[in-house]
């Protein structure tokens, strides 16, 4: 794999790391802030909206920009935001910054999964997207507990000082590591937005939002389930949300072979196992060791959604995209928001803590049918393209066809 990628995921370890301490630091901000933790919360969802807006925006500003060049700006903007984080001489100065943060992530890793298919041969794209977001899962090993640990004893600010200096690190990693790569001469911002309103990409954003939003309908609660549940101390919180992290890890190593491999059946296979693992867990997490495990393969199999629905947005969108790779990640902060909004509403409406995992696999399942749905719309076109080319009726678009075949775009894999 080219080092470039290990430039990508050193940015994608700074952003992961920057979006989810937050959680772990609501009660120190809250203390140091004079507001209430349920008010604290409200930069968790700042965040959310910073991405959900800076996805499709900053990826239409920059539609003409070279790729490093826009990685770069992208990742100075992450820069800013969290040093005004650490600066922020109140709580409307911190949520501002948070929104500001938020605002790049959606569209760096939509650039940097098209930078990252491009590095590579066909028929290891998907590989190497897994590879840029590798850094995203391990800065819920490493970077999330390290950071809450240092906010802890040192104050939140020093938290944020250190993404900081991460996100310094992965800019010069970024225009040292990262060749130049030019903006498709056919790319323009009108090409950019139909192909995000084709119906297979579209199919593609809302199997993302409805498939994940499982995943963070308990994801949100796990540290109050960890207590109230498994019985476990609150200072067991950090290693389950660790070993989660290992899972997601472990996902997204085998989410790349296997996406290459064959796409859909990936996506298929992933949902469906998360919705099973999510009704499992309804059970296993009365015995503590065997909801440890679970965790991991909550993770595991949780992420393993994430590369497949990637690159199926990218391909179906063909010779444009980078927009539709960016909304992915506004798909996926929706699912956030969504699944935990939906855990939350089964908890206060008195059904319990162990309630979130029954509504996340609903979730899933809903994900899946439209999985499905598409997949099966996707056979039926392909079909009747075969069709119509065997009668000598006319040509018909494959939108099974990859982005751009042979510079680098992923496959379809399906």
């Amino acid at each position: 794999m080219p080092l470039a990628l290990l430039a990508l995921a050193v940015s994608a370890f700074g952003i992961g790391t920057t979006e989810f301490v937050m959680m772990g630091l609501l009660p120190n901000v809250a203390d140091d802030l004079g507001t209430s933790v349920p008010t604290a919360g409200h930069l968790v969802s700042a965040y959310a909206i910073g991405v959900v807006v800076g996805a499709p925006l900053l990826t239409a500003l920059g539609s003409r920009v070279p790729r490093k060049k826009m990685l770069l700006l992208l990742m100075a903007l992450f820069f800013v935001g969290n040093l005004a984080s650490a600066l922020a001489p109140g709580f409307g100065w911190l949520v501002a910054g948070r929104v500001l943060a938020g605002l790049p992530h959606g569209a760096f890793f939509g650039v940097g999964a098209v930078v990252a298919a491009r590095l590579v041969a066909e028929g290891r794209q998907a590989r190497a997207v897994a590879t840029m977001f590798l850094g995203l899962t391990v800065a819920n090993i490493l970077g999330v507990p390290a950071a809450t640990l240092l906010g802890q004893h040192l104050g939140w600010r020093s938290t944020f000082l250190v993404v900081t200096l991460i996100g310094l690190l992965a800019m010069a990693a970024l225009a040292r590591l990262v060749p130049y790569v030019p903006v498709d001469e056919r790319q323009s911002l009108g090409r950019e937005v139909r192909a995000l309103g084709r119906r297979q990409v579209l199919l593609g954003l809302l199997t993302a939002v409805f498939g994940f939003a499982g995943v963070f309908a308990v994801y949100s609660y796990l540290a109050s389930m960890t207590t109230e549940v498994m019985g476990l101390s609150e200072s067991s919180v950090t290693l389950v949300l660790a070993l989660f992290g290992i899972g997601m890890t472990a996902g997204a190593l085998a989410a790349g072979p296997l996406t290459d491999r064959a796409l859909r059946p990936t996506l298929y296979g992933s949902l469906t196992a998360l919705a099973l693992v999510l009704v499992a867990f309804r059970f296993t997490i009365h015995v503590p060791w065997l909801a440890l495990v679970t965790v991991v393969v909550l993770g595991a199999v949780g992420f393993m959604t994430t590369t497949p629905l990637q690159m199926l947005v990218m391909n179906k969108a063909k010779d444009a995209p980078t927009l539709a790779s960016a909304s992915n990640h506004s798909a996926f902060n929706l699912a956030n928001a969504g699944g935990a909004w939906a855990g939350g509403a089964a908890v206060a409406g008195g059904w319990g803590w162990t309630s979130p995992t029954l509504v996340g696999a609903g979730l899933a399942v809903v994900g899946l049918a439209i999985a499905a749905v598409a997949g099966l719309l996707d056979r039926t076109r392909t079909d009747e393209a075969a069709s119509r080319v065997v009668t000598g009726s006319g040509p018909v678009a494959d939108e099974q066809t990859p982005a751009v075949s042979g510079s680098g775009t992923p496959a379809s894999g399906s």
